[in-house]
């Protein structure tokens, strides 16, 4: 079993920006497709963006794309989601999500995913 727990989250006004961690309890990522999706409030959880075990392929969705960045330290622990010029939109609790897939892909579909973190709450005020 693999525990994702998810770091990062916090209060921010709109047009600031936050890093996201996203670590696997007692191991690394390296073997891992991860992906970041979100939850707002009284909505469906969406897929936001992942980044392939190699970490050579991103992908993103259009509503975050040119301000959401996803990336993996050099050690493979962590994986990271960068927010900058945050909007109220983007208020939402924010899951990372590991695939042990052994395609070079990534997916925006939840059920590509085998482990999931608990999630980490973001709050942007305008």
């Amino acid at each position: 079993q693999v525990q994702l727990v998810e770091s990062g989250g916090g209060l921010v006004q709109a047009g600031g920006s936050l890093r996201l961690s996203c670590a696997a309890s007692g191991r690394t990522l390296s073997s891992f497709h991860v992906g970041w999706f979100r939850q707002g409030p009284g909505k469906e959880r969406e897929f936001v963006g992942a980044i392939i075990r190699s970490g050579d392929s991103t992908y993103y969705a259009d509503s975050v794309k040119g301000r959401f960045t996803v990336s993996r330290d050099n050690a493979e622990i962590t994986v990271y989601l960068h927010m900058n010029s945050l909007k109220s939109e983007d208020t939402a609790r924010y899951y990372c999500a590991a695939a042990i897939s052994a395609r070079s892909v990534t997916s925006q579909l939840e059920g590509f995913y085998d482990y999931w973190g608990q999630g980490t709450q973001v709050t942007v005020s305008s």
